[in-house]
């Protein structure tokens, strides 16, 4: 049976999950909440109900399950009143502005007996898949560094997201995406330190890109940048890996492999480089190395929706965790606290 839904906050995200919700064979669309009335309107325009306020939302005991898709910084007071009426949660990324607040979320959802989650939507994401399969599969052998990428040209978007006061910034819209797929990929790995730093060009209140290193006690490497100022950009992800290298070029090309077979050192020829001989950047040929693509992997982002209706019934356990909530919000405040010391820090957690 389909579980009653409602959507707070009808922009950009908001207007995703309704549609997404209309077409979908495990939720049945109550409505909506924003606190501008002119989306509401918009909603009611497109046939959508629209509730006249956030305590009509609330005291809808058809209501069983409600995703918030509103600006970060009043994450916590909504996500608290939804589970403190009863309802199951589903928050927007980043689910919080500090790890004080996600605990609070978190008790909450504890006392109330609802589930609280939040929409990491970009585990559906193909080339993040494809890199996640290979990796599982140790097809190459054990990641030793993995660089994720996103690049744009536009700076940030001119609204909330470029204000401190609201939870604005790359670390945070873009950054809890990059982060929670690679510690996905380094699921058994211990994190040692954290390195950050952020970029100004655009905007001078919120950092509008970053370069982030986490380094793990067994001395693997996770690479995340952001930016939003570069006309050419490079690879969404490169991974090297102990018995070869993948790279996918943006997301949606194959990924490329190439698997080492035999080092056959003795037996490299140097090549002419511009100015002199090399060995050691000689390329390598089909007797050392395989070359192939892997085909993009299939993905259906509303299984996120399946599995937690199934959380809900009791059938399954939510494939968003608290514990991956509660990583990724500590490495989100480990960078800020890094890129703000200049240094690299040690994690703890």
């Amino acid at each position: 049976m389909k579980k009653k839904f409602a959507v707070i906050g009808y922009g950009g995200m908001g207007s995703w999950h309704v549609n997404h919700a209309l077409k979908s064979d495990v939720l049945e669309l109550c409505g909506i909440w924003d606190i501008d009335i002119k989306k509401r309107d918009l909603a009611k325009s497109r046939g959508i109900y629209a509730y006249g306020s956030l305590e009509e939302l609330l005291n809808d005991k058809s209501v069983e399950l409600i995703t918030i898709a509103i600006p970060n910084d009043v994450h916590l007071e909504v996500v608290l009143a939804c589970l403190n009426a009863g309802k199951n949660v589903i928050c927007e990324k980043p689910v919080a502005l500090s790890s004080g607040d996600l605990e609070k979320m978190i008790e909450c959802a504890n006392k109330n007996g609802k589930i609280f989650t939040v929409h990491q939507n970009r585990r559906w994401d193909v080339d993040y898949l494809a890199i996640q399969g290979l990796a599982d599969s140790g097809e190459i052998g054990k990641p030793i560094r993995i660089e994720s990428r996103i690049h744009g040209s536009r700076g940030i978007p001119s609204d909330w997201r470029g204000t401190k006061a609201q939870g604005g910034g790359m670390i945070l819209d873009w950054g809890i995406h990059l982060i929670d797929q690679l510690m996905l990929v380094y699921k058994d790995e211990v994190i040692d330190t954290i390195n950050c730093t952020v970029t100004n060009i655009t905007n001078k209140e919120v950092d509008d890109g970053f370069y982030l290193t986490i380094t793990f006690k067994s001395g693997a490497v996770a690479f995340v940048e952001v930016g939003t100022y570069n006309f050419i950009p490079l690879p969404r992800f490169y991974m090297k890996a102990e018995n070869g290298t993948a790279i996918i070029e943006d997301w949606q090309k194959k990924t490329k492999v190439a698997k080492c077979k035999h080092w056959h050192e003795s037996e490299v020829i140097p090549v002419q480089t511009a100015a002199g001989l090399t060995k050691t950047m000689a390329p390598r040929d089909s007797i050392t190395m395989d070359e192939y693509e892997v085909d993009i992997p299939k993905s259906d982002v509303h299984d996120f929706y399946r599995n937690i209706v199934k959380a809900i019934d009791g059938e399954s356990t939510q494939i968003v965790t608290h514990d991956q909530m509660r990583l990724d919000m500590k490495i989100m405040e480990y960078a800020f606290k890094s890129a703000e010391l200049n240094q690299t820090v040690k994690f703890e957690y």
